[in-house]
């Protein structure tokens, strides 16, 4: 019982009478010489509705004065009409029992009341004294202490303490900090907005709460927020010491919610930083921070001056001094950009260690894609961190230190055993291994490169779905011209038509060129498959085409800031992905027509006079007929007796390109084909309906309830903690039905499960053998 419902039950208790010696009293006097229980009166007169206070004039609220009284109970006022069958209460603040005693010199304003001490009864003590807020908690066998300030902040509490469970109340000692608790429930946060929102958070609460959190600050903290102020406090927070190192790790874990707070702590005065030993002494100022990003910012432009394998050491250092502060506050909300960019400039500076460019194209295949990747990856992670410009410049320093040595080395070692041997990406009239059957979606995304693919691919796994990943060299030239249709189901119907100078193919039938899609659509309905646009997701039966994504694009347009948008982008391609499985579509292979090349500051420029080419692209050009020149020709896939120039190395034909494909390297040429099939767990099913009738439980499930069973168990993981005779199945309409083995286990709290074919919860709920369900 709530100490509401014990204080309201007393009350009316006090109109209790024998009805054989006595009539009903005219009311119940409720004598407060103290006003204690005064804060209360709002919320009693919703659980009273017969209780009427004394005061000025406000007969809505139920207020008025003593002749006004007289009137209510005599039921002599339209207004306001008393319930029938409740004995009327009145609420006397400032008036105490003995003024109401002595008729002859009672207050003028008092005596229209005063002879109702005679028809009525007063709810008091029984020493005949006002009850007060600790008698009346001490007479319900509650300790609580006698001190003053435990005293203020009872009364200060009344509102919420009424809401207390008496039974939570019993056993323990009462004192002022668990009464200022009640009106600042959490204090922490309470503390923390003040530090956020200053005279705001005073002006949003009454005077009892504001006085109850003054009272924890200087109990707990020894602080005053009312007169040393916020940088007090501020200063307090930084420095984390005593009991405000709970604050500090409060403010830690949503520093967002309190964004004010660094602010305010930069205004106050810190200790001189060369008194400080590590991050776990300063990591509270905000000002250490910023110096050591400072010191972080000058040490990554030094890069810029120095050999390769300098670089990376001088990364491993840098590393080693500033890798703690990713784990401090100020790393979390942004404030530590260069810190959080250092940790993949250290997988750039320790993998690159790992995947020299030596060995055979297996071998530099099988490198990349166990190691090779992640440092593209590191590189696109780190630029993702930066926004401000000095920020850029100095991890395009590092970068271009710590990456562009290896990536030039292992894009000429590639180059240079592509012209010994053959290029493994091969031509088309090699046979393709492609085989697709009903039920498959190809789906097409234009730059796909691997290190993104492995991220779509992450992705998808986290999402339940199963993902089988398959490393393929793309078609060259490395552009979207050649490599969309290499990859497309119908690329034995397609060839290289003799002079073409834009690595467009051609429909080998016809010889009409697949420029702007139109043929390579028409050829793909032809063989039967169906093309789906962006807004179509069809029905999943046969097979079909579809084109998503704008990577390449995005590159193109953005340069390096590509990397602040890559997650953004993948995350689309996983919702299309996810839709076109939803329609029903048994597997989608995610395919690709090139990589990129991403180098903040850009590629470096080779000269390739424009009198010697018929097109020219950022890394590959089409020379004229019987032109000379230096650079490396290769086969077009389409048709190898046309040759093309590339660029060597991860140089450019065009000035400061950050962004760049077409040439011959393991990023551009080294693509990851994607399977994707619905998964075991995480399915989007739910159980919707429980209905038992007996011992026997039928649920309905909303989803994708194929290949679900149904079983009911104590405990949810546990397979063997089965309760029904046997599991179901789940049927094509989403329901199922299992029967309980033993009647005696009927009203046991169990669970709901639905697994799948792997044994993995796909769904649960807690329900009652023959009972409720909360769902």
């Amino acid at each position: 019982m709530k100490l509401l419902d014990q204080l309201c039950l007393s009350i009316r208790n006090a109109a209790e009478f024998n009805g054989e010696i006595q009539v009903e009293p005219a009311c119940i006097l409720w004598s407060d010489g103290d006003g204690q229980w005064e804060d209360a009166i709002p919320i009693l007169q919703r659980e009273l509705p017969e209780l009427i206070v004394l005061g000025d004039y406000a007969p809505e609220q139920g207020r008025g004065p003593a002749i006004w009284l007289r009137c209510v109970i005599a039921d002599q006022i339209e207004e306001l009409r008393l319930p029938e069958g409740e004995v009327p209460i009145l609420y006397l603040p400032g008036v105490s029992r003995q003024d109401m005693r002595a008729t002859e010199s009672c207050p003028d304003h008092l005596k229209p009341l005063a002879e109702l001490q005679y028809r009525g009864v007063i709810w008091s003590q029984i020493n005949a004294k006002d009850w007060t807020i600790l008698a009346f908690l001490m007479s319900l066998g509650i300790d609580v202490a006698k001190d003053g300030d435990t005293r203020s902040a009872m009364r200060l509490a009344l509102a919420p303490l009424l809401e207390e469970e008496v039974s939570r109340l019993e056993g323990q000692r009462l004192g002022h900090e668990y009464f200022n608790t009640l009106l600042s429930s959490d204090f922490h946060r309470d503390l923390l907005q003040w530090l956020d929102q200053g005279d705001d958070f005073k002006a949003a609460r009454n005077d009892n709460e504001w006085q109850a959190f003054v009272e924890l600050c200087r109990s707990q903290l020894s602080f005053n927020p009312a007169t040393e102020g916020i940088l007090h406090g501020a200063t307090h927070l930084a420095n984390r010491d005593g009991a405000w190192r709970a604050v500090w790790e409060r403010f830690c874990e949503a520093p967002v919610r309190y964004h004010n707070v660094p602010q305010h702590i930069r205004q106050c005065k810190v200790p001189k930083f060369d008194l400080f030993t590590d991050e776990q002494v300063a990591g509270g100022w905000p000002q250490w921070n910023d110096a050591e990003e400072e010191n972080l910012r000058k040490g990554l432009a030094r890069l810029a001056d120095l050999p390769a394998h300098d670089a990376l050491s001088s990364i491993a250092q840098l590393e080693e001094k500033h890798h703690g502060r990713r784990k401090l506050v100020w790393a979390e909300i942004g404030e530590a950009p260069l810190a959080c960019a250092l940790a993949h400039l250290a997988t750039i500076a320790k993998l690159t260690s790992l995947c020299p460019a030596t060995g055979s194209v297996d071998e530099l295949e099988t490198r990349y894609c166990t190691h090779g990747w992640r440092i593209d990856d590191a590189v696109m992670r780190a630029l993702e961190q930066m926004d401000k410009p000095a920020d850029v410049k100095v991890v395009t320093a590092a970068i271009r230190a710590a990456y562009l040595p290896w990536l030039e080395d292992s894009a000429r070692h590639l180059q240079k055993l592509v012209d010994s041997e053959t290029y493994p990406g091969g031509t088309h009239l090699q046979a393709n291994d492609a085989a697709y059957a009903e039920g498959d979606c190809v789906l097409f995304v234009d730059g796909l490169r691997f290190d993104t693919g492995k991220r779509l691919a992450e992705s998808l796994q986290a999402h339940g779905l199963k993902v089988a990943e398959h490393a393929v060299w793309t078609a060259l030239p490395s552009v979207t011209a050649t490599g969309k249709a290499a990859v497309s189901p119908v690329a034995d119907k397609i060839r290289g038509e003799e002079g073409n100078v834009d690595f467009e193919p051609s429909v080998a039938d016809t010889g009409q060129s697949l420029r702007g899609g139109y043929h390579l659509k028409k050829l793909l309905k032809q063989a039967g498959w169906t093309v789906l646009e962006n807004a179509e997701y069809g029905d999943g039966t046969g097979m079909a085409w579809c084109e998503f994504g704008n990577i390449d694009q995005e590159g193109h347009d953005r340069g390096w800031k590509l990397a602040k948008h890559i997650d953004a982008l993948i995350r689309e391609v996983h919702d299309r992905i996810s839709e076109l499985l939803n329609a029903g579509w048994q597997s989608v292979h995610v395919v690709t027509d090139h990589g990129w090349l991403l180098l903040p500051g850009g590629l470096d420029k080779v000269d390739l006079p424009s009198a010697l080419v018929e097109s020219k692209w950022g890394r590959c050009a089409a020379i004229k007929s019987g032109a000379k020149t230096e650079e490396r020709l290769y086969p077009w896939y389409w048709n190898p007796d046309q040759s093309f120039a590339l660029a060597e190395g991860v140089r450019c034909f065009k000035k400061g390109e950050e962004y760049a494909h077409g040439g011959l390297s393991l990023q551009e040429c080294l693509t990851l084909q994607l399977t994707v099939t619905r998964g075991g767990s995480l399915r989007p099913v739910s159980i919707e309906d429980v209905v038992w009738k007996g011992l026997r439980c039928t649920v309905v499930v909303d989803g994708d309830a194929s290949g679900l069973v149904l079983d009911i168990r104590r405990q949810a993981g546990e397979a063997s903690s089965s309760v029904v005779v046997n599991v179901k199945p789940l049927k094509a309409n989403g329901t199922a039905s299992v029967v309980v083995e033993d009647e005696e286990m009927e009203g046991l709290e169990v669970t709901i499960v639905l697994t799948d074919q792997d044994g993995s919860l796909a769904s649960q709920a807690a329900t009652i053998i023959g009972g409720s369900t909360h769902a």
